[in-house]
Order: structure tokens, then C-alpha cells, then sequence
């Protein structure tokens, strides 16, 4: 169904073919006709997800360059050797990596349509990246206890930027995956839930790899240092 609005035609114009006025004499008017059904490109949100993450991809290169630049700066404190528990960030990382096969399950159970399977995974998978946050928020209350905050040094400092934001990243992960294990139960697998769980299935492999750059440049090479 179309909806119409009516405009003036500016004295002195042209009135163009499919204008009218009425028999009171004033302006003539002309219709304009909105169609309801506009042209969308099915790829379009998709194509939007990858523009954002490749714009993520940039702010964690600028981390990872700060860091880079700055991780040796360590002001007469203590060095990532000093400082990082490589057992438990090991077992942080395992958590993390789960994650991500615990949520290909999730994918693999919404292309057979079942609806159990696929909450079952995405509550496993929220599971895991929760223990993953609170691991996290572990180890810098433990750091923070040590006197090695974020202002004791230009590394700390980067430091705490690069796994703070890249943490903060798998904490809005959560939620939105937590409302998608509302709306699917409700809604069902639309084409808009569908592509959500897609978006949000890129968003977390991309968070996983982004943490092994983590673990490799930050952990592993600063243990060594």
C-alpha cells in the first residue's frame, strides 16, 4: 500500500503532468508516491558487519603498535616476566578458543533448524566467555593488588589498554549473544536472526584471533623478556 503526501508547487513553476488544484483556486499541488516495498541488498547488513570489523582491525593494530612501542618502557618496575601467571593465561586463552568450536556447534544446529541445539551451544559458548572475563578481571585485581597499575608504567599502561579493550569487546559479545538467546525462541529463525547469529558468529572468531595475537606479542614475548 502507498502512502501520499501532497506538496505546493512554488508560484511562477511548471505545473507538471499528474498535478491538480482544486475548484477554490489555490496553488495547484502534485502527489509524490512512497512505495512501501523499496529495494534493500539482502547482503547489505552483512557487508556493514565487515566495514565494522575491518575498523576494529584498526583500532587493535594502534594498540598493538602502542604496545609495541612502549612495552619495554618499564619506568624501574616490573617487567611481563615479573608479572604474568603463564599457567592461568593459558588456561584463559583454552577457555576463549572453546568458545569459538562451542559456537560453530551453535552454527551447525541453526542450519538443521533446531532450536534446542542451537541454545544449548550459545549458552556454553556465553559460559565460556564468561569464565574468560572473570579469569581476566582476576588477574588484573591481582596486578592491581602488586602495585602494577595502569600508571606505573608506559607498559602497564598499554598493556591494560590492549587487554582491557579487547576484554571489553568479549563482554558486549555476551550480551548481544544473550539476546539473541531471547529473541530466538520468540521469533524463530527469521532471516534477521539468522544473519544476527551470523554477525555475531564473525565478531567472535574475530575476538579469538585477536587474542592470540594477545597471547603471543604480549604474554609469551614479554615472559621471555
Amino acid at each position: 500500500m502507498s502512502d501520499t503526501t501532497v506538496l505546493p508547487t512554488p508560484a511562477g513553476h511548471h505545473v507538471p503532468a499528474g498535478a491538480h488544484s482544486d475548484q477554490t483556486g489555490k496553488p495547484p499541488v502534485f502527489e509524490l508516491f512512497h512505495v512501501g516495498n523499496d529495494h534493500h541488498p539482502e547482503n547489505g547488513t552483512l557487508l556493514g558487519f565487515w566495514l565494522y570489523l575491518m575498523s576494529d582491525c584498526l583500532i587493535f593494530a594502534c594498540l598493538f603498535a602502542v604496545y609495541g612501542v612502549l612495552g619495554r618502557n618499564y619506568a624501574a618496575g616490573p617487567s611481563g616476566a615479573d608479572l604474568f601467571d603463564l599457567p592461568l593465561v593459558a588456561i584463559n586463552t583454552s577457555l576463549l578458543l572453546l568458545s569459538s568450536i562451542t559456537y560453530g556447534f551453535a552454527m551447525l544446529e541453526m542450519q538443521k533448524k533446531r532450536m534446542g541445539g542451537v541454545l544449548v551451544w550459545l549458552a556454553i559458548t556465553g559460559l565460556l566467555g564468561a569464565g574468560f572475563i572473570g579469569l581476566e578481571l582476576y588477574e588484573f585485581a591481582h596486578l592491581l593488588h602488586e602495585g602494577a597499575g595502569p600508571q606505573r608504567s608506559a607498559f602497564l599502561s598499554s598493556f591494560f589498554a590492549l587487554v582491557g579493550t579487547h576484554g571489553l569487546h568479549v563482554s558486549f559479545g555476551i550480551i548481544w549473544l544473550i539476546v539473541l538467546m531471547i529473541q530466538l525462541p520468540k521469533h524463530g529463525f527469521t532471516a534477521a536472526n539468522r544473519r544476527r547469529l551470523m554477525c555475531l558468529s564473525m565478531f567472535w572468531h574475530f575476538l579469538d584471533v585477536v587474542w592470540i595475537g594477545v597471547f603471543t606479542f604480549v604474554y609469551l614475548m614479554g615472559s621471555m623478556a
